[in-house]
Formats: C-alpha cells, sequence, structure tokens
C-alpha cells in the first residue's frame, strides 16, 4: 500500500504542491465563499492526507478507505480553520485529520478474540461459579488453573480476552466541571503529536525548495555526507555546496 500510486482514482504521482502563499491567497477566497478555490486546497493538501495515513498502514485497513476518511478530516479542517489565529493550516489540519482516522478505525476495527480463547475463558467463568457455590468465597486463579488442567497464565489471559475494551474517551472523575478521561492518564513520550506535528511541517517545508536544495540536504542530513562528498556526487564546487544547503535552510527556517 505505502507505494501504492493509485488511491480512490487519484494519480498520488500528480498530486499539486501548493506553496504557503499560495495557501494564504486560497484561504481568503474560501472564507469569502469561493468553492473553485475550496477544491484547489483540499487537491493541494492530499499530499498531507497521504503523509498521515502512512501512519496507519499496519492496522489491516485498506488504502483506498483510509484516503477518503482522511479526505473527510481535510475538509472539516479546512471549513472550520480560522486564518486569523496565525498558524500554519497543517498545525491544525493535521489533528483533524488523524481525529477521523482514529474515529473510523475505533468504530470499524473491533477486538477479535478466537474460538479456542472464549471457549477456555468460558469453561474458567464456569470452574470459578462453581467453585464459588461449593467454597463460600471467589477461588483463586491458581485454583481454576489447576481444575482445568491448564496454566494459571492461560486462565488469566483467556479472561482478560473476553472483557469489554475500555474507551479512551470513557470518564474516570468528574467533579462539576469538566470530566477527566482515560486517555487523559495516559502518556506516549515516544510518539507525541508535537514530534509528528514537527516531522509533518519539516516535509512541507522541504516542498517550499527547488529540487537541488532539496537534494542536497537530503545527502547531507539524511544521509550523512560531508559537503565534499556532495559536491563530487552532483558535480559543483563545495563553496557552492555550502552556499546553497545556507539559502536552503535559512528559507526552510522562515517558512517553518
Amino acid at each position: 500500500m505505502i507505494n501504492k500510486v493509485e488511491i480512490c482514482g487519484v494519480n498520488t504521482a500528480k498530486l499539486p504542491t501548493l506553496t504557503q502563499e499560495e495557501k494564504s491567497t486560497l484561504l481568503k477566497r474560501i472564507k469569502e465563499g469561493d468553492m473553485q478555490a475550496r477544491e484547489e486546497f483540499i487537491r493541494g493538501n492530499l499530499r498531507l492526507v497521504l503523509r498521515i495515513i502512512q501512519r496507519f498502514y499496519n492496522r489491516g485497513e485498506n488504502a483506498d478507505d483510509l484516503f477518503q476518511v482522511g479526505c473527510i478530516g481535510l475538509i472539516k479542517a479546512i471549513d472550520n480553520f480560522d486564518s486569523s489565529l496565525g498558524v500554519q493550516f497543517s498545525t491544525y489540519g493535521v489533528p483533524m485529520i488523524v481525529g477521523e482516522l482514529r474515529r473510523f478505525l475505533r468504530d470499524n476495527s473491533p477486538m477479535r478474540v478466537s474460538r479456542s480463547l472464549r471457549d477456555t475463558a468460558y469453561k474458567a467463568l464456569q470452574v470459578r461459579e462453581a467453585l464459588t457455590r461449593q467454597k463460600g468465597q471467589e477461588p483463586t486463579v491458581d485454583e481454576i488453573a489447576k481444575e482445568l488442567g491448564i496454566p494459571k497464565e492461560d486462565v488469566v489471559f483467556a479472561l482478560d480476552a473476553i472483557q469489554d475494551p475500555i474507551s479512551l474517551y470513557e470518564p474516570v472523575f468528574h467533579d462539576d466541571g469538566d470530566a477527566l478521561y482515560v486517555m487523559d492518564q495516559i502518556r506516549d513520550d515516544k510518539n507525541t503529536n508535537e514530534d509528528w506535528l514537527q516531522h509533518i511541517a519539516l516535509g512541507e517545508a522541504m516542498e517550499q525548495l527547488n529540487e537541488r536544495e532539496r537534494k542536497i540536504l537530503y545527502l547531507r542530513f539524511f544521509k550523512g555526507k560531508t559537503q565534499m562528498e556532495v559536491s563530487e556526487e552532483i558535480h559543483i564546487s563545495q563553496a557552492q555546496v555550502s552556499r546553497i544547503e545556507k539559502a536552503a535552510l535559512k528559507e526552510m527556517r522562515k517558512w517553518l
């Protein structure tokens, strides 16, 4: 799916790229009710949708479905974006698109439990109920496992598998104000939205450069080559490489 060229009838290799100036102009026209500008802006940001859905490829969903859902998120972001806030559209649009994709996956990808695992769990429940009646108290996992003749780890795993999953939006505390949800108690220090937003913004900034500038920065900072090695590969002097590199980085910093 990652190398798929056509998604939902759209040739991704031929998608346009908008400059920041073009985006600003189109957003002004959209605010004035220009539907043609809205269509141009949507098409000009489909590459952003493609970059985002790559994060969800490992969920087993069809690439076309993910792309369509991502486009819905993009449209919602465009219709609700306030350019007067002074932020890049991607800063607002990426979380909107991600949120739409996560809702889709949550609603359409229920957790599946194998038949054998369910059978083990139901047998464990029956044994637990029988032992409770027999002893007048709830048995331990070891007692249930001994009765079934299986390792206690299998009992724990089977019982956990049939539990209803808790939504990240399940409220865990409410005190006459904003509710505290499960997701508020979970922290991911490795894959933060801030890091991901910076990665998306960096990709968009790279697209503002010409082909030679992009190649030099790619060789220098992604391939780890020296300026001398780059100069030999693209057949220009090291001094030229240095000047182009500095100018490109300056342009990216201005755009970011």
